[in-house]
Order: C-alpha cells, then sequence, then structure tokens
C-alpha cells in the first residue's frame, strides 16, 4: 500500500470521472465502491467515495459537493516515451475539457493534467544553457508538446 494517496473531490461525479481515468490508462481498475444508502447525505444508489488505480498509482475520489473545485496549482505529471504517447493521452483527456500552454490541460471534470515527453526533461537540464535555452523557447510556444519540434530546437 503507497503511504501518500491523491484525493479527489468531486460534485457528483466521481464515478464518471474514475470510469474516464481507468478506459484512459492501460493498467488501470477501480477498487472499492461506497454508495450512499436511503438516509443520504446524497441520493440513493450513488458514488460516495471509491478508490481506483492508474499505473499502479492509487486514488481515492469522494463526491464531496460543490464547496471546492480543482485548480492547476496542483496537476498530474504524466511522463510519455513517444509522440503517440502524448497524442493519445492528450486527445483523451482534454476531449471536453480545455487545452493550456507547455503540456498543461484540464479535462472535464477541471483536473488538470501535465502530458510530457521523457526527453524534455534531459533536453531542458542540459549542461548547455544555450540548449536548454532553445528547449524552453520553443515548449513556451507549445499548446501539446511535439518531441521533434523540441529535437530540433535542441540540435540547433
Amino acid at each position: 500500500m503507497q503511504k501518500i494517496t491523491p484525493f479527489l473531490w468531486f460534485d457528483g461525479r466521481a464515478e464518471e470521472a474514475m470510469n474516464f481515468y481507468v478506459s484512459i490508462f492501460p493498467n488501470s481498475k477501480i477498487g472499492a465502491v461506497s454508495r450512499y444508502g436511503e438516509h443520504g447525505p446524497g441520493p440513493k444508489g450513488t458514488v460516495m467515495a471509491a478508490t481506483f488505480e492508474l499505473e499502479g498509482q492509487q486514488f481515492h475520489a469522494l463526491n464531496g459537493g460543490p464547496m471546492y473545485k480543482f485548480t492547476p496549482a496542483i496537476s498530474f505529471f504524466v511522463s510519455c516515451e513517444t509522440q503517440p504517447e502524448v497524442d493519445e493521452l492528450w486527445d483523451k483527456l482534454v476531449a471536453g475539457g480545455r487545452p493550456d500552454r507547455c503540456g498543461w490541460l484540464q479535462d472535464k471534470f477541471g483536473l488538470s493534467w501535465q502530458i510530457i515527453p521523457r526527453v524534455l526533461g534531459e533536453y531542458l537540464s542540459s549542461p548547455d544553457p544555450k540548449k536548454a535555452g532553445q528547449v524552453m523557447q520553443a515548449m513556451l510556444g507549445m499548446v501539446k508538446l511535439d518531441i521533434q519540434k523540441l529535437k530540433d530546437a535542441y540540435a540547433s
């Protein structure tokens, strides 16, 4: 069991969100689900709380009501090896949400994700400050990150 688990607060959409995320990431599954009974406070049969796992990372979801919303101050960083992986995750997660800059997006539940090619970290930590700066400038001009354009910026 992991020591620290993200706990996500939803406004009546915890089950929808959990099913959405599990459908996107391979090696994912739904865990325990508890539902409201006759005495609420939510509608009978709807999810009160649930656990799920994405790529080995456990999450808790709660239908806590409208009091709290997600902000980009917290995001999930997804390291990708290839452009097809970036494209697939980006396209699925941004559906119904909105793209942001530099590989960030907000999904249809308002949760922020960073879909980042692994090579970006290598390029940005280059011992050559000129190369790292060129990659940074290229990234700042992107919405969804493009590995080839990052490589080109590093090579120039």
